[in-house]
């Protein structure tokens, strides 16, 4: 799916998912998960993405840049993809537990299996998310980026905020 890098990307982005994978019947669980994660990887995208060609100064879109999503079942893995144009890496960052943004790509690294980017084509950048679907029977909180403990006001803060959106 290819989006305007609008602010109202990201909640057609987490509306698609939704669809999507409630369609590939993706238990309610992960979903909720996925869409937070692409919610996160979205706003990074947008808040980054640099136009790919230079539109007519007379075009309502000649601001607007694109960004885009993927999502795969690879069975008992779901991976979910997020493009921009930024050549910049994407980097973990420490936030306080009162800051109001900053810790997009902690929650990534917290609530997914694993994840990572790369270049597909020059003056593209993907980042990427792997849940596993396979429920972990051994609950334990997610450890954040360096092995410390994800505060557990930390991630019901951002649960919190995308169901109000």
């Amino acid at each position: 799916m290819t989006l305007a890098d609008t602010l109202n990307a990201v909640s057609w982005a987490r509306r698609h998912t939704v669809d999507v994978l409630s369609r590939w019947q993706v238990p309610p669980d992960f979903v909720e998960t996925a869409r937070l994660l692409v919610s996160e990887l979205t706003t990074n995208a947008i808040r980054h993405a640099e136009p790919t060609e230079e539109p007519s100064s007379h075009s309502p879109l000649a601001e607007v840049g694109t960004v885009g999503l993927m999502l795969w079942l690879d069975t008992p893995r779901l991976v979910l993809q997020v493009q921009d144009h930024d050549p910049r890496p994407p980097v973990v960052k420490s936030a306080g537990q009162d800051a109001e943004n900053g810790r997009g790509l902690f929650l990534v690294d917290c609530m997914s299996a694993r994840w990572g980017f790369y270049y597909p084509t020059p003056g593209l950048k993907a980042v990427w998310a792997e849940l596993s679907l396979v429920p972990d029977t051994g609950r334990h909180p997610p450890a954040g980026p360096r092995g410390d403990q994800v505060p557990p006001l930390t991630v019901a803060r951002a649960l919190v905020g995308l169901r109000a959106t």
